[in-house]
């Protein structure tokens, strides 16, 4: 179906998530394994002290967990004139590691839309604020509105013939009637901390040891079938095509594909493993270019290398580039990642 109104009308829609996420242990540890993320300081309290950090130290991408629980309400009765939603793009700004224990308050916001090759490209803007009042995280996704003339009729039937209980699947063929909430004075411009940038990273790489075009050891991930289905209850993302073969074949994809912010997650312990300090991290951000098909009679691999791009000697960070690969095709686009060094 076609949208019934005007999608970029919506631009600065905003609103505060209903209630806190509170970061938990055995959460980390959960998510830690779901992407295959082994460092120490996910799981063990005494390793994370030694680096400087009061409790586990959640994985990069940890915060998508509770960005998909808080923009449910945008994409579920705001954003109502599609009916498949697509990846495309992801930004994550690290100002303070998220630690075991934070309560996590989210600001939701359509930052933009773009109509390009016929299909809107919506991003959304999650700022996370911790219990201190101030932001932690930002996160920026941008996905791809898909309408019912790009897959296959049934597909909205198809999905809660699947999907778990518990979930709420909102009909998509209403005319949204929200009313676009201004921001409040009081969280226009919320204060970012500097943890990130002004804590001694522990790395294990130091930044005099670094030189423009330096390349990382080359990592092999293997995923199944059984991985996807983890990481969907670990994050929460119920999607279908990670894990329906049907469901797949509906939205066009030649067989159930590996979640896009799964193999983000990968991609970005792939860069913490070799920094030795999962804190490190200022920056990370993936466009997307393929998918990772997942056969459900074989394993299916990704190969992640990358290579220092630029170096600050002023502030001590590097620019990597990462390359992530499967079945011979790229998967991601452009993506780096922003470390500091010590």
């Amino acid at each position: 179906m076609e949208a019934t109104y005007d999608v970029a009308a919506l631009v600065g829609h905003y609103y505060r998530a209903d209630d806190y996420y509170e970061v938990g242990r055995e959460k980390i540890r959960e998510y830690a394994r779901a992407v295959q993320d082994f460092h120490p300081a996910h799981w063990s309290e005494d390793a994370a002290g030694e680096l400087g950090y009061p409790g586990l130290v959640a994985p990069t991408t940890f915060v998508s967990i509770p960005a998909m629980l808080a923009n449910r309400k945008l994409l579920e009765t705001v954003l109502t004139g599609y009916d498949v939603f697509v990846q495309t793009d992801q930004v994550f700004e690290m100002y303070q590691p998220v630690v075991t224990g934070d309560r996590l308050i989210s600001d939701v916001e359509l930052a933009s839309v773009r109509r390009v090759a016929g299909n809107d490209l919506l991003t959304i803007k999650n700022t996370f604020i911790d219990q201190t009042g101030r932001v932690v995280q930002i996160m920026h996704t941008t996905v791809a509105g898909v309408t019912g003339a790009d897959v296959a009729a049934g597909i909205g039937e198809a999905i809660e013939r699947v999907v778990m209980h518990g979930v709420e699947i909102t009909s998509r063929t209403t005319t949204s009637e929200q009313p676009i909430e201004s921001k409040p004075s009081s969280v226009i411009d919320p204060i970012r901390s500097e943890i990130s940038r002004t804590r001694v990273p522990h790395t294990a790489i130091r930044f005099e040891d670094l030189a423009v075009g330096d390349e990382l050891p080359t990592r092999v991930t293997q995923l199944t079938r059984g991985d996807l289905v983890n990481y969907a209850g670990v994050a929460g993302d119920v999607n279908p095509i990670h894990w329906h073969d049907d469901v797949a074949s509906l939205t066009g994809l030649p067989d159930v594909i590996a979640h896009g912010m799964l193999t983000m997650g990968l991609g970005a312990g792939f860069v913490t493993g070799w920094l030795g300090d999962p804190g490190a991290v200022l920056r990370y951000g993936v466009r997307l270019s393929n998918y990772t098909v997942i056969d459900a009679r074989s394993s299916g691999s990704v190969e992640f290398s990358g290579r220092i791009k630029s170096l600050d000697p002023e502030t001590r960070t590097a620019v990597v580039v990462i390359v992530a690969k499967s079945a011979g095709r790229k998967i991601f686009g452009l993506a780096t990642a922003t470390v500091r060094l010590a």
